[in-house]
C-alpha cells in the first residue's frame, strides 16, 4: 500500500556505473496539513542475502575478510572487513542467492538454511533489503577453497573463529560490520552457540 501523504514528483540518474543512483524530488504532506518538497539522493544496488555457518559441536564460526573501499576510505586503516558470508540477489530468491554465495566465498557446500529475518541496512541512502540466514555447517561440506570468483575481482580470506572468540572482536573493533554483528548476536540471543 503506497503512503499517501508521498507524491514522487521526479527522479533523476545522478550515476549508473556500478549501480544506479537517483535524486528523487518528491513532496511530503506533513503533520500541520501543508505540504513540503523535498529532494534526496537513493542509491539502489538491489536487495542482498547473508550468512552465518555456525558448528555446535566445535563451537566455530565461518566468516570472511576482505578489501572494502568505502571503510578505507573512512578510516579504516587497511581496508580490510570481517564478515558474513553475502552477496546480491541479482535474478535469484534469496536461498538460491545464499547457497550460490557461500560456495563462491567460503567453499562449503550447504543445502539447508535458516531465514531468521529482513532488514534495511542504511535506510536513509540504500534502497536494499538484506535477507539473513544461518546455517550449520561440517566439514564434510568444504568442496573447494572458496575466496569468491576472479572474474568479479573477489579476493576473500576464509575464516575459522571460535565463537566465543568472534563476540570478543566485536567488542575490541576488529568485527565492524553490521550484518556480521546482528547474526553474531542473533546466535548468542537465540541460545543457538
Amino acid at each position: 500500500m503506497q503512503n499517501p501523504n508521498i507524491t514522487i514528483l521526479k527522479t533523476e540518474i545522478l550515476s549508473d556505473n556500478w549501480y544506479t543512483l537517483n535524486k528523487v524530488t518528491f513532496s511530503v504532506l506533513k503533520k500541520d496539513g501543508t505540504s513540503e518538497i523535498q529532494s534526496r539522493e537513493s542509491y539502489d544496488r538491489g536487495n542482498g542475502a547473508v550468512i552465518l555457518l555456525y558448528n555446535r559441536p566445535s563451537g566455530t564460526v565461518i566468516l570472511t575478510r576482505q578489501f572494502r573501499l568505502p571503510t578505507y576510505i573512512n578510516g579504516n586503516a587497511t581496508g580490510m572487513l570481517t564478515e558474513a558470508c553475502a552477496g546480491l540477489l541479482d535474478d535469484d530468491n534469496p536461498e538460491d542467492c545464499i547457497k550460490r554465495e557461500t560456495e563462491e566465498e567460503t567453499g562449503y557446500k550447504i543445502s539447508k538454511v535458516e531465514k531468521v529475518f529482513e532488514a534495511y541496512m542504511s535506510p536513509g541512502s540504500v534502497t536494499e533489503i538484506l535477507h539473513f540466514f544461518i546455517a550449520e555447517y561440517s566439514h564434510e561440506m568444504k568442496i573447494a577453497d572458496g575466496g569468491g570468483l576472479e572474474e568479479e575481482g573477489e579476493n576473500i580470506e576464509v575464516l575459522e573463529l571460535i565463537f566465543e572468540e568472534s563476540l570478543k572482536m566485536i567488542d575490541n573493533g576488529e568485527i565492524r560490520d553490521a550484518k556480521t554483528i546482528m547474526l553474531l548476536q542473533h546466535l548468542r540471543l537465540k541460545g543457538i552457540m
